[in-house]
């Protein structure tokens, strides 16, 4: 699964279109955040997804978790959103 990593100076429009390019490779991708202004980046460029996809009779939906990550030595909690194309529409 790709994995897309988004932080809170990300373009919502730009993350959108690669989902939208990589659900259309996969049916499925991985958005990964840490900071509530990754997060807020990261669902803005899911609903602008689902948008496109809708125009395309297509439809997602998503799955959040958590994860962990190290950056610089420190543990970090981060949100991920697994991104799925919805079945029977692909």
């Amino acid at each position: 699964m790709e994995v897309l990593k988004v932080s809170s100076g990300s373009n919502p429009n730009k993350v959108a279109g690669a989902i939208a390019g990589a659900i259309a490779k996969s049916g499925k991708v991985e958005i990964q955040a840490i900071g509530a202004g990754a997060v807020n980046q990261a669902i803005k460029a899911v609903a602008i997804a689902k948008r496109f996809m809708e125009e395309k009779g297509q439809d997602l939906y998503m799955v959040p978790g958590f994860i962990d990550v190290v950056i610089d030595g420190q543990r970090r909690t981060g949100i991920s959103i697994k991104v799925f194309l919805a079945e029977g529409k692909k």
